[in-house]
């Protein structure tokens, strides 16, 4: 079976940020592009120092209308940019 592009597996009983459950794939999720740009752009900002994890929490729930936590939005960051004393 070829899964459409950015599909990834259930990892637990937990979506991910970005991604909602297929309505095609069973066991699957699909990725939400507008979310994921958004948690982007937040994560980046974070990194460099721009802003808060505390403002970007704030900025994902404006943006998506979809919460998430600060200590979720910290592992994120570090998962994709590596760890930091700073935040």
């Amino acid at each position: 079976m070829l899964l459409p592009d950015g599909y990834i597996r259930r990892p637990s009983s937990t979506v991910p940020f970005g991604y909602e459950l297929s309505t095609k794939v069973q066991g699957y999720l699909q990725p939400v592009e507008k979310d994921l740009q958004v948690l982007k752009e937040v994560a980046e900002s974070v990194n460099i120092g721009e802003i808060s994890l505390g403002i970007g929490v704030d900025w994902l729930e404006a943006e998506t209308g979809k919460s998430m936590s600060r200590p979720g939005l910290k592992k994120y960051v570090d998962k994709k940019y590596g760890r930091s004393k700073s935040r």
